[in-house]
């Protein structure tokens, strides 16, 4: 982990020093970048183990590069931190719900910074790890792999979180899960979750999937479940 590559995109010449600074002091691999433009073309030929994000670039803002990076199949796994100095909650919520693994507002401790990315990397690492097999049942087919949903051999087109969400549940078929267990499992620990997220998350999936949603089950007054049998 200590030899990770990281991208690190931001148009403040002191922050790209500072971050540079920092983790390369800790054995990462640091590439400083600029513009959206720069990141988009960087990944085509090269890809990082984590990318921190600034969202207040010119040109393609920071919104748009994590759309870009988590809607296209080949750069869809890379993790990242987004960077604010806005502090804007709809921004953060937009950015989360593309797919973006964590954020940071600015002004930042250097020992936060830190903390963030060595816990995104480990939980990258772990996920790498887990069993990637394909999982079928029934009419639903799951391809980790590919990030790909099929209902009766037709694809499903689902955001970065609700593919998440199905797969961790279709994992365990049978768990009960609590929300809060199930924003730790895609998000990690002490990220602030409400019931009412995770519950619209699932009802876009249950829709989207059809007569398949069916294997989303809700346990009232604990949280959801995936059906094997029904």
């Amino acid at each position: 982990m200590a030899k990770a590559k990281i991208y690190i995109v931001d148009d403040e010449e002191d922050i790209l020093d500072l971050v540079d600074y920092v983790l390369s002091k800790e054995g990462y691999e640091v590439i400083k970048l600029r513009t959206g433009e720069e990141i988009l073309r960087r990944v085509k030929s090269e890809i990082p183990d984590l990318i921190l994000l600034d969202l207040m670039l010119p040109g393609v803002d920071g919104l748009d590069v994590c759309k870009v990076l988590k809607h296209t199949a080949d750069t869809s796994g890379i993790p990242v931190i987004m960077l604010t100095a806005k502090g804007e909650e709809a921004d953060i919520v937009t950015g989360l719900e593309l797919g973006a693994d964590d954020y940071i507002p600015k002004p930042f401790s250097t020992k936060i910074l830190l903390a963030r990315v060595k816990a995104v990397l480990r939980r990258r690492h772990q996920k790498q790890t887990d069993s990637m097999e394909i999982i079928r049942i029934h009419d639903l087919m799951i391809h980790p792999g590919r990030r790909e949903v099929l209902v009766n051999d037709k694809p499903i087109n689902l955001t970065y979180t609700e593919f998440s969400l199905l797969y961790f549940l279709a994992q365990r078929p049978g768990w009960v899960f609590t929300r809060y267990q199930i924003v730790d499992a895609l998000r990690g620990e002490d990220y602030p979750v409400t019931e009412r997220s995770v519950d619209v998350q699932v009802v876009g999936l249950r829709k989207k999937l059809g007569e398949a949603g069916k294997y989303i089950e809700t346990v009232r007054g604990v949280g959801y479940r995936f059906r094997e049998v029904l």
